[in-house]
């Protein structure tokens, strides 16, 4: 299985978005780009080839799950594993995240020191994880 080196993220907070990347980058080693926006990471995306897109569901303009469907129509970006954070954790939240293709979700509020191991845990189980037929990303 290959390791887990580079994320997109997407965070409109700005607090949030500062710590998690610092989290990632110091603790986790990855390599982050980060967006503010649905629409910064639509244009980051095309010259940026992440092992992960990790987004945020609740953001002004395109939120995470309308930010996935178009990011999927970047070829590069069709296959690509996602995941969401968010403060919406109900067992119908998490069910459409996971419907529309996220192999997983992190809760909100972060916890900076466990984002690190949550995101390589995600990553460990999605490889163990035979695909869905019909299944998005």
């Amino acid at each position: 299985m290959r390791a887990l080196k580079s994320i997109l993220y997407v965070e409109d907070d700005v607090h949030v978005r500062t710590t998690a990347k610092l989290v990632l980058e110091v603790i986790g080693n990855f390599t982050v780009r980060e967006c503010c926006s649905g629409r910064e990471a639509l244009l980051a995306a095309h010259d940026f080839h992440p092992d992960l897109i990790l987004l945020d569901v609740m953001m002004p303009d395109l939120d995470g799950l309308a930010t996935l469907q178009m990011l999927r129509r970047i070829p590069h970006l069709a296959d690509t594993p996602a995941a969401f954070v968010t403060g919406r954790t109900t067992t119908e939240d998490v069910e459409r995240y996971l419907g529309a293709g996220a192999i997983g979700v992190i809760a909100k509020p972060l916890v900076p020191l466990r984002l690190t191991d949550q995101l390589n845990s995600l990553w460990e189980q999605r490889a163990r994880k035979p695909r869905r037929a019909g299944a998005a990303g």
